[in-house]
């Protein structure tokens, strides 16, 4: 992911929880904010109660691999904001990607097949 696809700053994060739409599924919340912008970008977060600083950056490797994977069927012009729950520690990256999927479509960001 490139920097221009991140999302770091508090200031943003704040602007997409307060204006953006959440949806959620078991091991996941995502965030989406419709932009004027020509690619999406990608804010994670995943609290200490999730586990240990190993499990956390996994599952921010998994969410990130899942969204480069994703990156031609998903809104192009869309802030995301993911924000994993404690059962996402227990997730392998085939798992968490699937789980991903849902939560995406649910939020119809991405199409239904």
């Amino acid at each position: 992911m490139n920097k221009h696809q991140r999302i770091k700053k508090n200031k943003e994060f704040q602007h997409i929880f307060k204006k953006g739409k959440s949806f959620a599924n078991r091991q996941f919340i995502v965030y989406v904010l419709k932009d004027e912008q020509t690619e999406f970008r990608l804010g994670l977060s995943v609290s200490k109660k999730v586990g240990n600083a190993v499990a956390r950056n996994r599952i921010k490797r998994y969410i990130r691999q899942t969204f480069l994977e994703l990156k031609d069927d998903l809104l192009p012009n869309a802030d995301y904001i993911i924000i994993a729950r404690p059962q996402a520690a227990t997730l392998d990256f085939h798992e968490s990607k699937k789980s991903l999927e849902h939560v995406l479509k649910i939020a119809r960001a991405l199409p239904r097949k």
